[in-house]
């Protein structure tokens, strides 16, 4: 690969763009790797590996061919108003990825079960105080986005011996799982899941979609759990829930804003468990094969591997 190959990366997030850099030097050699904003020549720039860019920071390109997401979630990428029709985007999709998101939903699944947030709790009151728990096999588990990472983590819990419900915007046939498609037949879907887990990609159709009406379908005393995106979550609504006892609880591994502010009522919320969007890590040097793969497709003029729907948004 010649040296006037080049790659910039924006991104603000100091760490995660460091992970990439380390990984593209390991897996992807041959690079120039620059960093926006200190990246010189942007008229010959081509290929921008991007996470939450700041906006408008596209129109700064002009000869841009290709931006790809360092992450599964591409709605920062797509939103920005500068990101020219032509331009295509890609995604991150790793089989590890998908796994460990599903690891993370089984273990947060099991602990609900078995009380051990509230014996977390317990434990600083110096409380002992048994209480009866849940078994797997006579609890549903709904799964809001049964597509890639939604299969895996429908399967795994399967394997635990969990009853698994699937949603999705179109028809799917999965074994073991019972599937629902559509706004006609979601509110089916929703009477099934003791535990909602939502990881529905972020769209102008899924923002808010764990609502009021959401919640209040739900059995009562439903468990929730997003990892997802925060923009899906209607948070004052989730809030009113777990007072209402619409929900018991409910565990948020991604926000409207990350970190979460300091003063967001969440921290205050016993019955919320936080975790800093850390259910499923990419993998720079996995996903650095992938870079490499689709910069010489897009100067050959072969097709890119793992390209975004624009009209759907994912």
């Amino acid at each position: 690969m010649a040296q006037e190959d080049k790659i910039v990366i924006i991104c603000p997030n100091e760490r995660f763009r460091k992970i990439w850099e380390d990984g593209l030097r390991k897996k992807a050699s041959g690079f120039e790797i620059q960093t926006y904003p200190d990246d010189t020549d942007r008229e010959e720039t081509e290929f921008i590996l991007a996470f939450d860019p700041p906006e408008n920071a596209f129109a700064k390109y002009p000869n841009l061919k290709v931006v790809a997401s360092m992450g599964a979630g591409v709605q920062s990428i797509l939103n920005d108003p500068s990101l020219p029709e032509d331009v295509q985007v890609t995604k991150v999709v790793q089989t590890e990825h998908q796994q460990d998101i599903a690891e993370f939903v089984l273990a947060l699944c099991l602990s609900h079960l078995k009380n051990l947030m509230v014996y977390t709790q317990n434990k600083s009151q110096k409380l002992w105080e048994p209480r009866k728990y849940k078994r797997a096999e006579d609890t549903t588990v709904g799964i809001m986005g049964i597509g890639a990472i939604g299969q895996v983590i429908g399967k795994l819990l399967v394997k635990n011996n969990f009853k698994v419900t699937g949603w999705s915007s179109s028809k799917k046939d999965i074994e073991n799982i019972q599937t629902f498609h559509g706004n006609n037949q979601k509110e089916a879907f929703l009477k099934t899941a003791n535990i909602l887990v939502c990881i529905l990609p972020l769209t102008k159709e899924t923002e808010g979609i764990l609502n009021t009406s959401v919640f209040e379908t739900l059995p009562k005393g439903a468990y929730l759990i997003n990892v997802g995106r925060g923009g899906q979550l209607v948070e004052k609504d989730l809030l009113k829930a777990l007072e209402k006892g619409l929900l018991s609880a409910a565990a948020l591994d991604v926000f409207q804003q990350e970190p979460l502010p300091e003063n967001h009522p969440f921290w205050e919320e016993k019955n919320i468990m936080i975790t800093p969007h850390v259910a499923g890590n990419t993998h720079a040097e996995l996903a650095a094969e992938d870079v490499k793969r689709n910069y010489k497709a897009m100067k050959t003029g072969d097709k890119l591997v793992h390209v975004v729907d624009r009209t759907k948004g994912y």
